[in-house]
C-alpha cells in the first residue's frame, strides 16, 4: 500500500508544479519577445510556486516519486534554462562566445545541482543545501535584470556585471558550500505574536521596492554560504592550532626529567 502511494500521482502538489513550469516557460517566451521585466517577474512567480508544491505535498501527505521527478524537470526549465536564456538575451549576447559560455555555465550548473540533489537527498543534512539552490540562483539572475530595467539600464551597459553574476551563480550551485535550507521550520508549530508582526513588516518592506529588496535579499543569501564557510574554516584552523599547541606542550613536559626531591641527590657523597 505504501509503495503504491509513493508511485501514485496526486493532483494538488503537481498542480503547483505545473504552474511553476508554466511560469518558467512564460519567462522564456517573454525574453524572446524582449519583454524582460515580465520574464524576470515570471521567474520569481515560479520560485514561489516551487516552494509551495513541496510544502503542500508534505502537509497533505501526498509525496510521490512521480512528483519528485516532475518537480526536478520543472526546476530545470524554470531555474536552469529560463534564467540562462533571459540573461543571455538581455545582456550577454553582445559578448559573443563569452556570453553564451557564461549562460551555459549557469545552465549546466543548474542541471548538475539538481542531479546531485536527487542522488544525495537521503544522505545529506536536511538543514542545509549543498551548493546554492537553483531557485535562489535564478532569483539572482532575475533580480539583476529586474533592478537594471527598473533603473533605466540597458542590458549591454551591465554586460560585464551580468557575466560575472551568471558565472558566480552557476559555479555556486555545484560548489560544496552549505546554505541554510529552512526545512527545520515547523509550520504546524505555534509561534509568538512578534513573528507575525515581523512577517507583516517583511511584506511591507518588499512591497516598498520589490526589485531592489528581492535582489538584495537573495544576494545576501548567496553570500551567506561563503561567509559561514569562512567562519567554519577559521574555527577549524584555530582548533587545529590549539590542538597542535596542546600536544606540543604535553610532549615537552613528558620529555623533561622531573627535578629531584630535597635530600634525594644523585651525588653519592651527599648522603650522610
Amino acid at each position: 500500500m505504501l509503495d503504491k502511494r509513493r508511485r501514485g500521482i496526486y493532483i494538488l502538489p503537481n498542480l503547483f508544479t505545473t504552474a511553476a513550469l508554466f511560469a518558467g516557460f512564460y519567462a522564456i517566451v517573454q525574453a524572446m519577445n524582449d519583454r524582460f521585466e515580465y520574464a524576470a517577474v515570471a521567474i520569481f512567480v515560479a520560485m514561489v510556486l516551487d516552494g509551495l508544491d513541496g510544502r503542500i505535498a508534505r502537509l497533505t501527505n501526498t509525496q510521490s516519486e512521480f512528483g519528485a521527478e516532475y518537480d526536478s524537470l520543472s526546476d530545470m526549465v524554470s531555474f536552469g534554462a529560463a534564467p540562462a536564456l533571459v540573461m543571455y538575451e538581455w545582456a550577454l549576447q553582445d559578448l559573443g562566445k563569452l556570453g553564451w559560455i557564461a549562460a551555459f555555465i549557469y545552465c549546466a550548473g543548474a542541471a548538475l545541482r539538481l542531479a546531485r540533489f536527487n542522488t544525495n537527498i537521503d544522505v545529506v543534512d536536511k538543514r542545509f543545501f549543498q551548493g546554492l539552490p537553483s531557485p535562489a540562483a535564478a532569483a539572482l539572475i532575475a533580480g539583476m535584470v529586474w533592478v537594471g530595467l527598473d533603473n533605466g539600464f540597458a542590458g549591454p551597459e551591465l554586460q560585464w556585471y551580468a557575466c560575472g553574476l551568471t558565472i558566480f551563480a552557476g559555479v555556486s550551485m555545484v560548489s560544496n558550500v552549505l546554505f541554510w535550507s529552512g526545512k527545520d521550520i515547523n509550520l504546524r508549530k505555534s509561534v509568538p505574536f512578534i513573528v507575525l508582526i515581523a512577517l507583516v513588516l517583511a511584506f511591507a518592506l518588499i512591497s516598498s521596492y520589490p526589485p531592489g529588496i528581492l535582489f538584495a535579499l537573495f544576494l545576501a543569501y548567496a553570500a551567506s554560504g561563503y561567509v559561514f564557510a569562512l567562519v567554519r574554516w577559521r574555527r577549524r584552523r584555530q582548533n587545529r592550532l590549539e590542538a597542535t599547541t596542546t600536544s606540543t606542550t604535553q610532549a615537552v613536559e613528558s620529555a623533561t626529567p622531573a627535578a629531584p626531591e630535597q635530600g634525594d641527590s644523585s651525588d653519592p657523597g651527599s648522603k650522610s
